[in-house]
């Protein structure tokens, strides 16, 4: 059957900002997929506790009245958030965010910004797996492909309907979507079990990131570096 056949868990944030140091949680999504289709859906709105950025606020449409009106505190989200996941990587389900490196680390930064238990304490002390990251592995399986890799882009490549691009739960079912038709064109990816598919791309990754920093060198930074580590970046949170 393969694993993109089976129960896949999209995951999506929308936040703050960009750095996922400093940017704050919104909105999340974590939608239960099998076959294609939806079969159950948790959703988050949050008040951030910050003033959502005009530029934020343009890309996924939530103000900063509703937030305060509406959102739970930050800390309940990410703390729900948290439990979910790991409830899924508990019992081996693979968990698909496009570019998994940014909602992952800004989770987590969220947790330890709050004092809550990060995603390894939950897990034991082990890493959260198995993740599947479409961003990563289309980088890998089509390198030579010009063009975009954002998720509009590549649902575009790949012919996956994204009906509202940055609404969490749209991106995160276009992230599973993506995971199941990567693997439907890519036979080799599709042969791979989700927990060697992540450790393939934690490789992946890393081997992406050593080639742009050597890149962005050859271009006149010789101070540029590109971390590779993924899907967890545990980096330290700064002043927002």
């Amino acid at each position: 059957m393969g694993w993109h056949r089976e129960l896949l868990i999209g995951f999506d944030l929308e936040t703050t900002g960009t750095d996922p140091r400093t940017a704050r949680i919104v909105t999340a999504a974590v939608i239960e997929v099998r076959d294609g289709q939806p079969i159950g859906r948790r959703e988050w709105l949050a008040d951030p506790g910050v003033e959502i950025p005009a530029d934020a606020v343009a890309v996924h449409g939530i103000s900063n009245e509703r937030a305060a009106a509406e959102g739970r505190p930050a800390d309940q989200v990410a703390d729900a958030i948290a439990d979910v996941l790991v409830t899924y990587w508990k019992t081996g389900v693979p968990v698909v965010a496009y570019n998994a490196a940014f909602d992952l680390s800004l989770l987590s930064a969220e947790l330890r910004r709050y004092s809550l238990p990060s995603l390894r304490d939950r897990l034991g002390g082990v890493d959260p797996a198995p993740v599947i990251d479409p961003y990563t592995i289309d980088r890998w399986a089509d390198r030579y492909r010009r063009g975009k890799r954002n998720l509009e882009a590549v649902c575009t490549e790949y012919g996956i309907v994204l009906d509202s691009a940055h609404d969490a739960s749209a991106d995160a079912l276009a992230a599973a979507g993506l995971a199941r038709a990567i693997a439907a064109r890519h036979p080799k990816i599709a042969a791979l079990g989700p927990a060697e598919l992540h450790r393939r791309q934690i490789e992946w990754y890393a081997q992406w990131a050593a080639d742009f920093q050597n890149f962005l060198r050859r271009k006149g930074d010789p101070e540029a570096v590109v971390d590779g580590t993924w899907p967890l970046r545990e980096l330290a949170n700064e002043p927002a």
